[in-house]
């Protein structure tokens, strides 16, 4: 079926937003729909099966109507797996302060771990890869010492190889251990911009560290983060999260499908979870699938391997979609 439209009144600006460089758009959605686009200036040809077509040009009315800027690639995705409501801030949704204007929460779970971090001086966030539970709790930090709320954020993770051994690395320590802690420079550095970032280790207002560092210490007045959480043992979270200090704030975040400690060894963050689960002034958040802002390929691996988990354990509870993510998605304890 071929189906024709013209985009009136002319804009260039939006017409070339609407394509992408070098029409990179169009060629994502041929690929995701299965449908050929054409186009003559504001002439637009969808050739495809009917329904494919159809979606084909409505998506294409919808990018066209948001096209007064450049439409990132995240948001193609997102609207190519039917995950438009993602791009609307929940209502209430906290607003942070970084040089990343567009920062905000993208579903209910994220609003909702935004709120705790907030509220609690310790805030759990589990779930899998592509929910944001790093990038939002660096955020929430950035935020707090613009505010002043802070005079430091300190960043830490175990220093646990995914699954290889890695043997002898070269060079200093901080050559030694800057592999490990890589996803957070790269969270500060879309963040603050790469001088600030600089200029902030500098004047020792920033700090990343393996979390055997941590030992012996009282962090006051500081936002501390621990990511990869799932990789501590018992041991190594409650001395961690004993290191927190008056006007401290902590977030821990990690994700229990993806564990790297030696076979058999408990973890903390699992661990940590049930033992917190009543403590006052800690706040649990779980996300699952329905909360991956990832390429959406992310959130259907996610699912293929619970499923088979849950094939494994003999049980047959339905994964969750989008259209059914639970609210407000988080426990407040």
């Amino acid at each position: 079926m071929i189906l024709r439209h013209t985009f009136t009144p002319l804009n260039n600006n939006r017409l070339s937003h609407l394509c992408g460089p070098a029409d990179a758009h169009l060629r994502t959605m041929e690929q995701a729909l299965g449908v050929k686009i054409a186009h003559r200036h504001e002439q637009f040809k969808i050739d495809g099966p009917k329904a494919k077509a159809q979606e084909a040009l409505e998506l294409l009315e919808a990018l066209y109507e948001m096209a007064d800027d450049a439409i990132a690639e995240d948001t193609l995705q997102l609207m190519l797996a039917g995950d438009a409501e993602m791009l609307e801030a929940p209502l209430d949704s906290p607003q942070l302060s970084t040089r990343r204007t567009d920062l905000r929460a993208r579903t209910p779970n994220q609003a909702a771990y935004l709120e705790n971090i907030a509220r609690h001086d310790i805030t759990l966030g589990i779930g899998p890869a592509g929910t944001g539970k790093t990038y939002l709790a660096v955020a929430c930090a950035v935020d707090a010492l613009e505010r002043n709320n802070v005079q430091r954020i300190v960043l830490t993770r175990p220093a646990v190889e995914a699954g290889e051994r890695l043997g002898f690395l070269p060079g200093d320590l901080t050559q030694k251990v800057d592999p490990y802690l890589r996803p957070l420079y790269d969270a500060l550095y879309d963040l603050m911009g790469y001088d600030r970032v600089q200029k902030a280790f500098e004047r020792n207002v920033l700090e990343i560290a393996p979390l055997a560092f941590m030992r012996g210490r009282t962090l006051n007045n500081a936002f501390v983060i621990l990511d990869e959480a799932q990789n501590t043992t018992p041991e190594q979270m409650k001395m961690f999260l004993t290191r927190i200090g008056f006007g401290a704030k902590a977030v821990v975040t990690g994700d229990v499908s993806q564990i790297d400690l030696p076979k058999g060894a408990p973890s903390g963050l699992i661990d940590a979870e049930r033992v917190l689960k009543r403590v006052k002034g800690i706040a649990i958040n779980r996300f699952t699938s329905a909360d991956v802002v990832r390429h959406p390929l992310v959130a259907r691996i996610v699912d293929a391997y619970e499923a088979r988990g849950r094939a494994s354990e003999g049980t047959s509870t339905p994964k969750r979609t989008r259209s059914t993510r639970p609210l407000p998605g988080s426990e407040e304890l």
